[in-house]
């Protein structure tokens, strides 16, 4: 415990005070070396000065542990030899195209349906009085992690066999009217799409949110214009409010995806992959921790990185597109 404590205050220490004066120590130097150029060179090198230890940081967080799980991807499950392509030829083939085809089911149903249910909320609290008191009990379960939220629904699936008392509350629900309960998490197809449920439920608040948000920017002035001209509140959604908030629309959209892509947190809890419910991330946890085979694991890191990577990227014009509109 004491090795712990140490440990914990030499990071604090170093956090606290060895960074910021190495930064000043490093700025200073790169302002001493500036004099001794030319003043038009020096005010050309002044911003790549300040900008070294950012870009140096950035490349040791992030572009450096990239290039080391490419060189890992390409090696057995012990790092000792290498192994060429053969991680992306299993990572393809066998139960794996099961997986990805889970994977794909969540980039389809769960960014669909929660942008759907998001439009509609945000959509109908615009136009109602207690709009604060919808929105905040929408937005409740996004403070909720994943983890906990799929403790909760465990309880809310669980399933005993017919003529036993049910504890869960949708198959207890069921039997008041006599209907036989479901094996939510158990039942192929059905299982899927209980855990997608959870997903929406937990990321609804935020999306509603953002395009609610939106929504309030749209310029009152033309809504009541069209109305005027006898257009209904369907035409006035699809003519005037979705085509100005398509932005927000595209950043829920897209985040989502990328939360689709990498699920993980609810399906370890809740089924940990069994009953044909297994994703991607969930497998590379396994390959990793449980099957010890870091080459599998890393072949699907790389996977998940270059598949999220062109989402970002959209991301990134749209924000540079409004910036400069």
């Amino acid at each position: 415990m004491t090795d712990f404590l140490g440990i914990v205050l030499a990071l604090i220490v170093l956090g606290a005070i060895g960074i910021p004066i190495l930064v000043y120590l490093a700025l200073g130097l790169g302002e001493v070396i500036l004099t001794l150029v030319p003043a038009k060179a020096g005010q050309k090198l002044r911003p790549w000065v300040w900008l070294l230890l950012p870009v140096a940081l950035a490349a040791t967080i992030l572009i450096f542990p990239v290039i080391v799980t490419l060189g890992t991807s390409m090696m057995d499950a012990r790092s000792a030899s290498f192994v060429g392509l053969d991680n992306y030829a299993w990572a393809f083939s066998g139960s794996m195209l099961g997986i990805v085809g889970n994977n794909i089911v969540w980039l389809i149903a769960f960014p669909i349906a929660t942008l759907v249910l998001a439009l509609f909320a945000a959509t109908l609290f615009d136009k109602v009085r207690y709009e604060p008191l919808a929105m905040t009990i929408v937005i409740l379960p996004t403070a909720i992690s994943f983890t906990a939220g799929s403790v909760i629904w465990t309880q809310m699936y669980s399933f005993q066999p017919a003529g036993t008392p049910q504890i869960g509350t949708f198959n207890a629900f069921l039997g008041l009217f006599g209907i036989n309960p479901v094996p939510w998490l158990i039942q192929p197809v059905v299982n899927n799409l209980s855990l997608i449920f959870i997903a929406v439920w937990l990321q609804l608040g935020i999306a509603t949110l953002i395009l609610s948000s939106a929504i309030k920017n749209v310029g009152s002035e033309m809504i009541e214009a069209a109305r005027l001209d006898g257009a209904s509140e369907w035409r006035v959604f699809f003519s005037i409010i979705l085509p100005n908030i398509l932005p927000s629309v595209l950043v829920v959209l897209t985040t989502m995806i990328i939360a689709a892509l990498k699920v993980f947190d609810i399906v370890y809890v809740m089924t940990n992959g069994n009953f044909g419910t297994d994703v991607i991330a969930n497998k590379l946890y396994y390959e990793l921790f449980a099957a010890n085979n870091l080459g599998h694991a890393s072949a699907i890191a790389v996977i998940l990185l270059f598949t999220a990577l062109p989402i970002a990227f959209i991301n990134i014009f749209q924000f540079r597109s409004e910036a400069r509109s």
